[in-house]
């Protein structure tokens, strides 16, 4: 029979309350357990007494013959200097993903090449820029002066001799 040392839930919806309990690996999170050996109450204070509560003796009486604990529990277990937990190393933990990668390779090469974008048209078109200035101060004068002559133009559209639409329009001035 393999023992486990586990944390069973008890307590109300979003008031969590754990029970440290010996019982069967096979049994389920709350159900059937061989002892109770400590409480848990994630509610308090991270440096509160109450928080972890463990009953020593009988913990080192089940680690003896080869209960074993959650990661959790070896925490706890840890931190009371009951059991030594060992370091954990994952040195890919923080690594990004693969296609995480390639989009900030990406944002990279964008960067570079809009970097030199902006560096070879500061470079080069320095001088080209004064005597280009100068050019759409001149043609905005005329354009001025055509926008004046479209607002004083008809809005409507004059028709074609001999087309459809003259007709009605003639026969709405007869009418008149």
């Amino acid at each position: 029979m393999a023992v486990a040392i586990r944390l069973a839930r008890g307590g109300s919806k979003k008031r969590p309350y754990y029970r440290v309990v010996v019982t069967d690996s096979r049994n389920s999170r709350d159900g059937r357990f061989i002892e109770k050996v400590g409480t848990y109450n994630p509610l308090l204070a991270k440096d509160s007494p109450e928080r972890v509560k463990l009953d020593a003796d009988r913990i080192s009486h089940w680690l003896s013959v080869g209960a074993q604990p959650t990661d959790r529990v070896a925490r706890f277990l840890d931190a009371a200097g009951l059991k030594e937990r060992a370091a954990r190393s994952n040195p890919n933990k923080g690594k990004p993903g693969e296609k995480a990668t390639e989009r900030a390779e990406e944002r990279a090469t964008k960067a570079a090449e809009a970097a030199e974008a902006a560096a070879a048209a500061a470079a080069a078109p320095a001088p080209a820029e004064e005597p280009a200035a100068e050019e759409p101060a001149a043609e905005e004068a005329p354009a001025a002066e055509a926008t004046t002559e479209e607002v004083s133009a008809p809005t409507q559209p004059e028709p074609a001799e001999g087309s459809d639409e003259a007709a009605p329009a003639e026969g709405a001035e007869k009418a008149e």
